[in-house]
């Protein structure tokens, strides 16, 4: 099976070392998503204007940059997915709107899904819906590593290979998608921890 030559890469890295096989990738990626693409300078989201129920996106070529409140919190690069705090901690709860902006910093390409079928899809494929919470659940902590130190570049993120911790997720989710406010903070985590208390542990 040949994977096309836009997302082999994106297989190679992410999909393949997890022993995905190559026609289950195909399916993943050839119904309900297409490849976008952003131009320098381009949203990919707005702080509380961008809902986060429409789509989940992979970066498949050039940098974004996001930021909050026009504070810079840090990148995303090749093969990271774009919204993968929002997806996460949004599971629950219907109607979110970004709180970070995300800025196209380069002319980008994307791996973009419809976020209502692709969970129906993962719904009727246990083994690829275990292999994206554990994607996800990694990309948050990378996303958490980036934030505690905004230096942290692409060669340096694919050395983190650590089995992301709830603490650790619920800490990028706090800092990505509950800084309105103390209390908005506190509400989401009370309601994400409620949510996920008999299955949020990453296989």
């Amino acid at each position: 099976i040949k994977i096309e030559k836009e997302l082999s890469s994106l297989y190679k890295r992410m999909f393949e070392p997890l022993h995905v096989p190559p026609e289950l990738f195909q399916r993943l990626t050839g119904q309900f998503c297409n490849i976008q693409t952003l131009k320098t300078g381009q949203a990919y989201a707005a702080e509380d204007k961008t809902s986060v129920d429409d789509r989940l996106s992979i970066l498949l070529k050039g940098k974004m940059k996001v930021s909050y409140r026009g504070h810079f919190l840090h990148n995303i690069y090749p093969c990271a997915f774009i919204d993968s705090p929002e997806f996460r901690s949004t599971q629950m709860n219907r109607g979110e709107k970004f709180q970070v902006t995300i800025i196209a910093d380069d002319n980008c390409k994307f791996l973009c899904w419809s976020r209502e079928r692709l969970t129906f899809f993962l719904e009727s494929e246990p083994f690829l819906y275990e292999i994206f919470k554990y994607l996800i659940g990694k990309d948050i902590t990378n996303k958490l590593y980036s934030l505690n130190d905004p230096t942290l570049n692409d060669k340096a993120s694919k050395k983190i290979d650590r089995q992301p911790s709830l603490c650790s997720q619920l800490s990028v989710m706090q800092m990505r998608n509950s800084m309105a406010s103390t209390s908005d903070s506190e509400d989401g985590l009370q309601m994400f921890l409620r949510g996920t208390s008999s299955a949020s542990s990453l296989r």
